[in-house]
């Protein structure tokens, strides 16, 4: 799919600047997201909540966050995706750090629980932006190579998680908690602050049509692909949500193996880095569509292990062969929803993003159903037949007349 950009050799030092800014910028979204999410079990027993009151607020996350994403998408078309990312990744970072700090206060819990819900939105939106900005740049498939990093700092600190608390503090759930969540959100902060100013951001002249350019370019994007993509890219996140949000809770309470929780997260997302570090090499060769076909097929057999695990080695095992495989889902839906607008102001990008938090509502839903009448690990086998809604919908990769995407309508430079 080459673009102008990359048919003229147009690819500067700058975009590389702002491809390696946005790195960073997947690597702390990963990092704070997996230092939350891996101390779910133990932040319902510091606020001495019961299971269905803690599965009741990991569910208001992804509504809160399709929220901030449907706020960032203007925001995105008025000011570009660089600013919105620059002072919403900041906040996510705080918010986790405030969490750690609550003690066994719930409201205070709450509030920074909805605060990470909205920001969280408008950082996925914005920094899937800036990847597929970059992908233009340069021509080829590279947005695998953002979510990797993403999977990468996830699985590090799902790690750090399970470390800290079982050898940092082991005899202090408070305070494990309080410098388990401190030292990621000040080094998200740190790493923020440092690599957003190189971020792709609107040039002087396109602030001044902005509006306009939106307008105009909401009305060009079609639904029809926006609407394919979003839903196979939901079913993905169905089984993430169940994953990654509930799975400490489902080492916990089916597989009686508290301690080791994190590491089911972990295994997740370290095989995810090994595979997203090299889809993009398969979507240049193979196509888009044969390599999420592929990938779901061995996320189904995945998902089918956890469902039949007998102990954690097992549900370990699952959980890395599920994000191994379904791990190409979301990335390749950002990169063809980039392929569909030829505005380049991210509408499709923030569209399609809704569906991300759509599929982790349903997940979080279909837990709070399944889960009183039989286990969390039941619950898993609804994910692992939706796998078959993403591989009918895989064509739908491959929007029709994607080849050579257009040059954006008011194009994003990087900060000086």
């Amino acid at each position: 799919m080459p673009t102008e950009a990359a048919t003229t050799g147009a690819v500067t030092g700058r975009d590389r600047q702002a491809r390696l800014a946005a790195y960073a910028a997947f690597a702390v979204q990963g990092l704070c997201f997996a230092t939350l999410v891996g101390r779910v079990n133990q932040l319902r027993d510091a606020h001495h909540m019961t299971d269905d009151q803690i599965n009741i607020l990991v569910l208001c996350v992804p509504i809160i966050a399709g929220v901030g994403s449907a706020v960032a998408a203007p925001l995105m078309g008025r000011f570009g995706s660089g600013p919105v990312l620059r002072i919403s990744q900041p906040l996510v970072c705080l918010s986790v750090l405030g969490v750690g700090l609550t003690g066994d206060a719930n409201l205070p819990l709450y509030a920074l629980i909805g605060l990470f819900g909205l920001v969280v939105g408008a950082v996925d939106a914005s920094m899937n932006a800036q990847a597929v900005r970059a992908e233009r740049a340069y021509g080829i498939s590279i947005l695998t190579g953002f979510h990797a990093l993403w999977s990468a700092a996830a699985g590090l600190g799902a790690v750090w998680a399970w470390a800290s608390n079982e050898y940092v503090f082991p005899h202090s759930p408070t305070r494990s908690l309080a410098v388990g969540f401190a030292i990621p959100a000040v080094l998200g902060i740190a790493v923020s602050a440092s690599t957003g100013t190189r971020l792709y951001r609107r040039a002087e002249e396109a602030a001044n049509v902005a509006a306009d350019a939106m307008k105009s370019a909401a009305k060009l994007v079609p639904w029809r692909p926006v609407l394919i993509i979003g839903i196979a890219m939901a079913c993905f996140y169905i089984a993430d949500s169940m994953l990654s949000n509930f799975g400490t809770l489902f080492f916990d309470k089916d597989l009686h193996s508290k301690s080791v929780a994190p590491l089911g997260l972990a295994a997740y997302q370290v095989m995810m880095v090994a595979s997203r570090s090299v889809a993009d090499f398969g979507v240049r060769r193979f196509g888009a569509a044969k390599v999420v076909r592929a990938g779901t097929a061995v996320g189904a057999a995945g998902l089918i292990l956890v469902f039949a695990a007998q102990n954690a080695p097992m549900a370990i095992a699952g959980f890395a062969i599920t994000g191994l495989g379904l791990c190409v889902v979301a990335p390749i839906s950002f990169s063809a929803a980039g392929k569909v607008d030829a505005s380049g102001l991210g509408i499709a990008v923030a569209r399609v993003n809704i569906f991300n938090y759509v599929g982790f509502v349903v997940g979080a839903v279909i837990v709070l159903i399944v889960q009183p009448m039989s286990s969390y690990q039941t619950s898993y086998l609804v994910p692992a037949v939706l796998t078959l809604v993403i591989i009918a919908l895989a064509k739908g990769f491959e929007p029709a007349g994607s080849e050579g995407a257009p040059a954006p309508v008011a194009a994003e430079r990087p900060v000086a």
